[in-house]
């Protein structure tokens, strides 16, 4: 849970706040998204059209969580998170570094707002993210965004199905691609549909223990991924 994130700091109540308020949801949200923006140099001679384009809430978004810099890098996620936690609530850096450090040892640092296909049924397109588990134990890391308040329910998350064995791909294979699996069809009772709920915002796994999809139905603001 978001809270198990922040052991030191006693009735933090993050958990409770993200699950059943939305407006501190779509801020937390739209913050992470403005800040990751504007630090990554990618984006920086994109005009303000471009932008705001960008920054709509149904546009996919991506860069780099990584914030161990001398100045603190995501400013508004700073004060999204005194404003509705209060003043012993963690830095934007802080946040963002905790949730990346489950990511394991090794880490691409990736980072990604997914919105993808909403509100209509889409087949399982099953893949791996890269294939690989660098140091045995990095892991692909998804925060996810529900539509509503209160929810309890599937669809906000990928769904999996767990491998008999590690699929490594090989080392020809480049990094950042995922392994595609084309066509392949998983029988119903495979498919594993995680469950978001309050004290289960966080999921994660081993990219080589898994295959993965969206979720043929989507219910979701998005999900956000960190590798």
């Amino acid at each position: 849970s978001l809270d198990e994130l922040f052991p030191n700091i006693d009735n933090l109540g993050l958990s409770h706040k993200f699950c059943t308020d939305s407006n501190f949801r779509n801020d937390l949200r739209n913050a992470m998204r403005e800040d990751i923006f504007d630090s990554t140099p990618a984006y920086e001679n994109m005009s303000e059209k471009a932008r705001q384009i960008l920054l709509l809430p149904d546009s996919s978004l991506q860069g780099s969580w990584r914030c161990k810099q001398d100045t603190l890098r995501m400013k508004k996620l700073t004060e999204v998170l005194k404003q509705y936690i209060g003043e012993d609530s963690p830095t934007g850096d802080e946040f963002m570094e905790a949730i990346g450090a489950l990511c394991g040892s090794e880490p691409s640092s990736h980072w990604i707002d997914i919105v993808g296909v909403m509100n209509r049924r889409i087949p399982h397109s099953w893949h791996q993210d890269t294939g690989r588990s660098r140091g045995g134990d990095t892991k692909t890391v998804l925060l996810g965004f529900p539509k509503e308040d209160n929810y309890s329910g599937v669809g906000v998350f990928s769904h999996a199905v767990k491998l008999k064995y590690e699929k490594v791909s090989s080392k020809e294979h480049a990094l950042d691609d995922p392994v595609v699996f084309s066509g392949l069809k998983v029988a119903e009772d495979y498919i594993v549909r995680p469950l978001f709920e309050e004290g289960k915002e966080i999921v994660l796994f081993r990219d080589v223990d898994v295959i993965h999809s969206s979720p043929d139905v989507a219910y979701r603001s998005s999900v956000m991924r960190f590798m």
